[in-house]
């Protein structure tokens, strides 16, 4: 019996590609629930408008996401994998709720539809 070629060691997504995976998977994230914070409370000129604005968001929030994941990994990430997972998930939680709110549920807006200009379906337990 002979030994067939030995396949390379699976590795998880580290770097780069996890600072891109979770960037993306944060963007799409953020532009829905701000996309549907700006429809249920009538912001914007039209859908038409709100979406050309949403799709240029994408790309920024992807970046302003990735970027954090990749530091974390190079610096934190060789010596302390866990902690440098922890504190990229939290300060990734907190970046998605301050977009979400700060461009989500504008202040300045007049809210027919809103009570204090906050979504009916936001949750009552996160500030907003």
């Amino acid at each position: 019996m002979g030994a067939g070629p030995s396949l390379p060691p699976s590795r998880p997504v580290r770097g780069a590609g996890s600072g891109v995976l979770l960037g993306g998977l944060t963007a799409v994230v953020c532009v829905a629930a701000i996309g549907r914070a700006w429809a249920a409370c009538d912001v914007g000129i039209n859908a038409a408008a709100n979406s050309m604005t949403l799709l240029f968001l994408v790309p920024l929030i992807w970046i302003a996401t990735s970027v954090p994941w990749v530091i974390l990994h190079n610096t934190l990430g060789r010596r302390y994998p866990h902690t440098a997972l922890v504190t990229g998930l939290v300060s990734t939680l907190w970046f998605a709720w301050f977009l979400v709110t700060w461009l989500g549920m504008p202040d300045a807006y007049p809210d027919p539809f809103c009570p204090g200009n906050v979504p009916p379906w936001w949750p009552s337990y996160l500030p907003a």
